[in-house]
């Protein structure tokens, strides 16, 4: 079994003050995960009381996508930083309904 050569571009994770917990997550690959095209592999996590409140991941055979609540959405990727821009919009505005 081969394993590819990843390099870990960013690792953080905050606990708020209410329990909220933020999790960044972002790898780069030697080549794409499918069906994604670009060279990254990342997770983003918002949540509270141990629900998922807002998840950006890629994995392999789904691609780029993004889940609000229970809600799983299509993610058009263009750079990390627009990644790390829509994951922290979709924390600010992020509301159980």
């Amino acid at each position: 079994m081969q394993y590819m050569t990843a390099t870990l571009i960013a690792k953080s994770k905050e606990i708020h003050d209410d329990g909220s917990i933020v999790e960044v997550v972002v790898w780069q690959l030697p080549e794409p995960v499918p069906p994604c095209q670009h060279m990254y592999k990342y997770r983003l996590y918002f949540g509270s009381g141990g629900v998922c409140r807002v998840r950006y991941d890629n994995e392999r055979g789904k691609g780029d996508h993004k889940h609000v609540n229970s809600e799983e959405l299509a993610y058009a990727f263009t750079t990390i930083e627009q990644l790390l821009d829509d994951f922290e919009e979709d924390m600010t505005n992020w509301s159980e309904s």
